[in-house]
């Protein structure tokens, strides 16, 4: 290009040169190749605006190289936008498909996409709920306190429908740069089936308590009978011993349906957690006497605000595993203490320990770490699901730390809204 504005220029002045203006000539040959750029750029200009390949310029040299490249960038442009849109196309089919419904939201979190699952299930509008908060939309107050608080390691499940006969598990992950996706699930089957065995466990344990009762109370007659055969002494002992194990899973499956049925949060009164620790210690002691030595450690008067029934059935609970799976050598210490996020009361033994990977099931119901031991011991495996149930109504939480070999901590946080100062409880 340079050499051949130079030559243009050159001819210019060489032709000037005949008639006495080389300097004239020169400038109009270089206003010449100037307007004939121009025109190329205003027909690239053009082309450019139309987006159209078969309509290019023809032009040569390096405006020829520039359409030439232009082209080539468009040509790839169109293939990847085609490629793009299959995907979309691909991932929106596959969406459709899933039978979960998908939302995804930004950080703000408003509505950017929903599949038809969604829609159905929170009866979402494609052309005016794109752009709304989800909050506006799903209404429940569970459900907004659950996006409010911005911990998401666990779904929730909520009522819908004009009769709350549908539930709806919903559970958000983050992804990208802040944004979420919600996936919502229709569980209305399982909550139906988790409901009838509910309801079955509370009749059956209803029904066997009073048959039971009967049992143990004639069994309890035969033992003292002053005729009655040695040979048949073990064999009544160890009935009797069945029996009051069978009475105790009964009685604690009906503690456990019953603050299953009523799940909502108890008000409850003050309750002085030294006096009620010290009650449950010589309990637990009086029990047994091959039980570890018992240790309190009160590091605070405060009192807390919490269903009396509630509370020793699950500080008890926690006493009885720490006493029945601790050496009789070994030591169990109960500590009470409150801070600014509220009341604490950890149990500490230094018994055999729980291995890793039972620790997250240790609150199931009947799940047992050893089930040959707690059969020796007399353990339903419905102590922990207890525990766990009475803290969810105190809205608290229990928290599990042990290692095989080193012995557990079981801790109890309650929320500092039910700690009591001792003289405003007095």
């Amino acid at each position: 290009m340079a050499a051949r504005v130079a030559l243009v220029a050159a001819a210019g002045m060489a032709l000037g040169a005949l008639f006495g203006r080389p300097a004239l000539m020169a400038g109009v040959a270089l206003a010449l190749i100037l307007a004939r750029e121009l025109q190329q750029l205003r027909r690239l200009q053009r082309w450019l605006r139309t987006d159209r390949l078969d309509e290019a310029p023809d032009a040569g040299g390096v405006w020829g190289d520039v359409v030439g490249m232009i082209a080539r960038l468009h040509r790839r442009k169109q293939y990847h936008k085609r490629r793009l849109l299959r995907l979309l196309r691909e991932l929106r089919r596959s969406t459709a498909a899933i039978p979960d419904g998908v939302v995804l939201l930004n950080p703000q979190a408003e509505i950017l996409w929903f599949n038809r699952m969604a829609a159905r299930l929170l009866t979402l509008r494609s052309r005016t709920d794109v752009g709304l908060r989800i909050d506006n939309l799903v209404r429940q107050p569970e459900f907004v306190r659950y996006l409010g608080a911005g911990v998401f390691a666990q779904p929730i499940v909520l009522r819908s429908g004009t009769s709350g006969e549908r539930y709806l598990q919903m559970h958000i992950v983050r992804y990208g740069a802040g944004q979420l996706l919600l996936l919502v699930r229709d569980v209305t089957r399982q909550e139906q089936l988790e409901t009838m065995r509910k309801e079955f466990v509370a009749n059956a344990s209803h029904e066997l308590r009073s048959p039971l009762t009967v049992i143990a109370g004639y069994l309890e007659m035969l033992a003292n009978e002053p005729q009655l055969d040695p040979a048949l002494a073990g064999p009544l002992q160890e009935m009797r011993r069945q029996a009051v194990r069978m009475t105790g899973i009964i009685e604690d499956l009906l503690a456990l349906s019953r603050l299953e049925a009523d799940a909502g949060p108890v008000e409850g009164v003050d309750v002085d957690v030294a006096h009620l620790l010290e009650q449950l210690r010589r309990d637990t002691l009086a029990r047994s006497s091959q039980a570890p030595e018992l240790q309190l450690q009160i590091d605070s008067a405060s009192h807390l605000r919490a269903d009396l029934a509630l509370v020793q059935s699950a500080f008890a609970n926690l006493l009885d595993n720490a006493a029945k799976y601790t050496p009789s050598t070994g030591t169990v210490t109960v500590r009470w203490w409150t801070d600014a996020a509220g009341g604490h009361l950890a149990v500490q033994d230094n018994g055999i320990g729980i291995a890793a990977e039972h620790l997250p099931r240790l609150t199931e119901r009947f799940y047992r770490v050893d089930a040959g031991r707690s059969r020796a011991t007399g353990g339903s495996g419905l102590g922990l699901a207890i525990v766990k149930h009475v803290m969810q109504r105190h809205g608290g939480s229990l928290e599990i730390v042990s290692a095989e070999g080193r012995g557990s901590t079981f801790t109890c946080h309650f929320p500092a809204e039910r700690v009591r100062a001792a003289a405003a409880a007095a």
